[in-house]
């Protein structure tokens, strides 16, 4: 079963189920697979799928961001339910260790000596980096410290 099939097939699981919350954000994730499938002219495979959820976690976060600042609780518990949701159909994420791991190597590999050379090191380590969900912010945030010190 493809990961496509399997948000539809829960879909339908939760409407039985009656679970609203759960079937608001998956009604969500299917309108934006249609909408990627019409852009692309053809069907999704799981990596493509992978990607669009990660676009919508990511702006979930970004909400959240604005609704922290905005001091709208009931709305960042609405966006961290949608997240819990859409990344039970992700891969675990990468934890902070791999992640300094990733890092580490492609400073080493990229010979970046300075904050000048954060975009070839954070190039490198998003490719090493790709298909395991890996947050672009902390990555960002572990290459500033690592070529700053």
């Amino acid at each position: 079963m493809t990961l496509s099939e399997k948000i539809v097939s829960d879909l339908t699981a939760s409407m039985k189920a009656q679970d609203a919350a759960r079937t608001s954000t998956l009604r969500m994730v299917k309108a934006a697979m249609m909408n990627r499938q019409i852009e692309k002219g053809g069907q999704l495979d799981d990596d493509e799928v992978s990607r669009l959820l990660r676009s919508l976690v990511k702006q979930r976060r970004d909400s959240i961001e604005q609704y922290q600042k905005a001091g709208r609780q009931e709305l960042v518990d609405k966006e961290t339910a949608e997240i819990e949701v859409i990344e039970a159909y992700l891969p675990q994420a990468a934890s902070r260790e791999e992640i300094e791991a990733v890092v580490i190597a492609a400073i080493a590999s990229s010979e970046a000596t300075s904050m000048k050379d954060m975009g070839k090191v954070m190039k490198a380590a998003q490719a090493e980096l790709a298909g395991k969900n890996a947050d672009g912010r902390v990555v960002s945030e572990i290459v500033k410290s690592k070529l700053s010190s």
